[in-house]
């Protein structure tokens, strides 16, 4: 779910420590990644995604809380609970698809900054964006991407048509 709200205040910081971001991947939170090979995007599956996603209503996020993985910093989403339901309920469709491969256990919702990096680095970039937080969203639609063997594509955009579900606190 890209986040082009926090692109102004991130966006540099990811631009040189986040090599995703290099190649015109926008600040985002992932829902499950990998998904199914491109090849069996078909018209069922795209139908399928779209019933799943059509069941969840629009959310607000805010983020300003930083976390980290090893050699990995990141701004939790918060709350953080209508992403998890996004991710349980595709891999609940496809059980066969992990998030992450099934490596790290709880896939904990973020918006990555920096990655593969000294933890010197990782408390630099903290500081650099500290100041520009809080950053607040609207999360309307899931996208859909495919990686073409060079770069990663937009291919669907799926909204979020569940019972409207107004702001999660006073922001």
């Amino acid at each position: 779910m890209p986040v082009p709200e926090a692109d102004p205040v991130v966006g540099a910081v990811r631009d040189r420590l986040d090599r995703h971001a290099r190649t015109g991947v926008p600040a985002h939170v992932t829902v499950l990644f990998p998904f199914l090979d491109a090849s069996l995007l078909d018209d069922g599956t795209l139908a399928e995604l779209a019933r799943t996603f059509r069941g969840h209503p629009a959310f607000d996020a805010r983020f300003e809380r930083f976390g980290r993985f090893p050699g990995l910093l990141h701004l939790a989403p918060e709350p953080d609970a209508p992403f998890r339901a996004l991710t349980a309920a595709v891999t609940a469709r496809w059980p066969e698809v992990l998030p992450y491969g099934g490596k790290f256990g709880d896939s904990a919702p973020h918006l990555t900054l920096a990655q593969g990096q000294s933890d010197a680095v990782l408390d630099a970039a903290e500081a650099e964006v500290r100041d520009g937080l809080p950053v607040v969203t609207r999360v309307a639609s899931v996208d859909l991407v495919v990686h073409d063997g060079t770069a990663w594509r937009h291919h669907t955009a799926f909204p979020l048509e569940g019972p409207t579900a107004g702001p999660s606190a006073a922001w």
